[in-house]
């Protein structure tokens, strides 16, 4: 039989990427990390971490056990909210949530939920999917409302396979100008011709994803304000530092001074959806995951 013990001390070693590290996070000592994962490897009769001066990395195996164990976390915590709920008599769901999925498709989905299960008490957390993803592998929220780019979901190689993603929408990105800009009246736009323009932006993930394109493109663009708030990075745009590259969702409440101009294909876009781990017996989770469908299907209708 596997030791669950061992299991977490792989995935903190995983996590952290060192033996020193993870034992710092569990309060124990390298050797007894080291130990720990000596003892899972000759269990299994397979290596389950490749060790180096830089550090150490999971094998094939490995990443196997680690998927496993975060199964193991997340059916633990799963439990325990069960034990939990046999003493209040009441169901807990844990959300967690990017701002701009969550201020337009959440309220909406949550009123549906608790009309349909009036005795759920409901905690929502602010977290981009990075953060977010991770927390729902571990059982510490039931689902996450995340997105990703025209990548995988965000999180190590591997790993993103003991989620169920449910997509919900598409949200193309933007080219936001100040409504007096010589382009602000063009129906589309190429990347290729915002060479010489300044650029404000409204997350460090969107200055990639510009940088990326801008590449293609034959040009290095030039960024003249980072924010982490897009209705802050609209404002910018406004006051005429530069433009904008924007998420659909994330350009309401609408401002005056400014023109929205897509971007001609292949646009940018965000990939919005919901992540969970199965659960048969949470039909508050399949409950609120259709309402965010429709909230999704109502937003892309208007």
């Amino acid at each position: 039989m596997i030791d669950v013990q061992r299991l977490r001390v792989l995935r903190s070693v995983a996590e952290h990427g060192s033996f020193n590290q993870a034992a710092a996070a569990l309060r124990l000592t390298p050797s007894a990390v080291s130990q720990h994962v000596a003892a899972l490897e000759r269990s299994l009769g397979a290596q389950v971490v490749a060790r180096s001066t830089r550090g150490v990395t999971l094998t094939a195996a490995g990443r196997i056990m680690v998927g496993a164990a975060e199964s193991v976390a997340a059916e633990l915590e799963h439990a325990k909210q069960q034990v939990d709920r046999l003493g209040s008599g009441r169901t807990q769901l844990t959300i967690a949530t990017f701002t701009s999925g969550g201020r337009l498709l959440l309220p909406g989905a949550l009123t549906h939920l608790t009309a349909a299960h009036p005795d759920t008490v409901v905690h929502v957390r602010e977290a981009e999917p990075e953060d977010a993803l991770p927390l729902v592998r571990q059982g510490a929220v039931d689902l996450a409302l995340a997105y990703h780019f025209d990548g995988p979901l965000p999180g190590q190689p591997g790993r993103s396979s003991s989620l169920a993603w449910t997509a919900l929408m598409e949200d193309p990105l933007h080219v936001v100008l100040p409504e007096a800009h010589p382009l602000a009246g063009r129906e589309a736009l190429d990347i290729a011709e915002l060479a010489a323009e300044p650029w404000v932006l409204g997350c460090l993930k969107s200055e990639s994803y510009l940088r990326r394109y801008a590449e293609r493109a034959g040009f290095d663009p030039e960024v003249r304000g980072t924010t982490t708030d897009y209705f802050f990075a609209r404002s910018l745009v406004a006051a005429g530092m530069g433009i904008s590259l924007i998420p659909s969702i994330a350009q309401t409440p609408r401002m005056a001074g400014l023109r929205t101009v897509p971007v001609a294909p292949p646009a940018p876009t965000r990939h919005i959806g919901v992540a969970t781990i199965h659960r048969r017996d949470h039909p508050q989770v399949s409950t609120l995951i259709q309402a965010l469908q429709g909230q999704a299907a109502a937003l892309g209708e208007g």
